[in-house]
């Protein structure tokens, strides 16, 4: 459960940095997102967790 938690802060940081640091960027994405057709943001959103469970399953062996 300790993992999860730490998962969960390492993604708090990093999304927390890219809007500090980008707040412009992050706007501009945000803003294209909401124009994405639906399906594709599925599509994306499953590669993405795809590709984080092979990432934890190489790293953590």
């Amino acid at each position: 459960m300790s993992t999860v938690v730490v998962a969960i802060g390492l993604v708090l940081v990093l999304e927390g940095a890219l809007y500090a640091l980008f707040p412009e960027f992050m706007k501009r994405t945000a803003q294209q997102v909401t124009q994405t057709p639906a399906d594709t943001l599925r599509y994306v959103g499953i590669v993405a967790a795809a590709l984080g469970v092979g990432v934890v399953w190489f790293v953590r062996g």
